[in-house]
């Protein structure tokens, strides 16, 4: 078996993809894995900036066809890489269009399809969760609520709907991502770190944030990543 996809993506943008983005990639770089970033995000792209020297990496257009044909080739070609995908804001676009590409060929790729769906607390991360299962019904999909938005209780529109129901009976999970102080988060999109550049040169203070984050961050992906 191949190793898996990780798909984040919410489509809009200002959910926090980006940050889940790179604690995945960070997580996985500690269990030792390879990993390959296909950064699809062109116009901002915050996780190329920091992990483009550190990880493998791929820019791709994925509101085309021909960026889900490279994505497809790339996925073939590096059997040994886990592949994490970080999702531009309009990206359903994209998946409804072209989205079949990639869903077609998970069988022959050997490849499960993990998708880490990041909503805030508005109807439409919902409305938009729908229409991506709908087009890749094969993806394993789970529902991240995304700290900085509040406490678990405040997301009543995901808590109490027919979306979180449906995600649950396919065997998804629904996830708490914990918040990151300001000052740290915006010191690691500012400087264009990776979280583990950032563990090295932030001020004291920062780096203890950052580690007590990074524990949390390590309970919510060990059932995702290890299932």
């Amino acid at each position: 078996m191949a190793k898996k996809i990780f798909l984040i993506g919410g489509s809009k943008g200002g959910v926090g993809k980006s940050m889940v983005s790179m604690a995945i990639i960070d997580y996985l770089q500690e269990q030792g894995e390879s990993v390959l970033l296909i950064e699809s995000d062109t116009s901002n792209p915050d996780v190329w900036k920091g992990y483009g020297e550190c990880v493998e990496t791929q820019l791709l257009n994925l509101d085309e066809a021909d960026g889900w044909i490279q994505l497809v080739n790339l996925c073939d070609s590096k059997p040994e890489y886990v592949v994490v995908i970080n999702t531009a804001a309009r990206n359903n676009q994209g998946v409804s269009a072209y989205g079949a590409t990639l869903n077609s060929t998970l069988a022959e790729l050997k490849r499960d399809l993990v998708t880490l769906w990041v909503i805030n607390r508005q109807r439409d991360s919902l409305e938009l969760l729908k229409e991506y299962m709908d087009a890749i019904p094969d993806s394993r999909v789970h529902v991240v609520r995304n700290g900085y938005f509040g406490e678990e209780k405040k997301f009543e529109l995901y808590n109490g709907s027919k979306i979180r129901t449906a995600v649950e009976s396919r065997g998804g999970l629904s996830l708490n991502f914990p918040d990151l102080a300001d000052r740290v988060s915006d010191d690691i999109y500012s400087k264009r770190l990776s979280i583990a550049q950032a563990l090295k040169e932030l001020p004291i203070g920062n780096r203890a944030e950052l580690s007590r984050w990074k524990g949390e961050v390590k309970k919510t992906l060990e059932a995702v990543i290890h299932e």
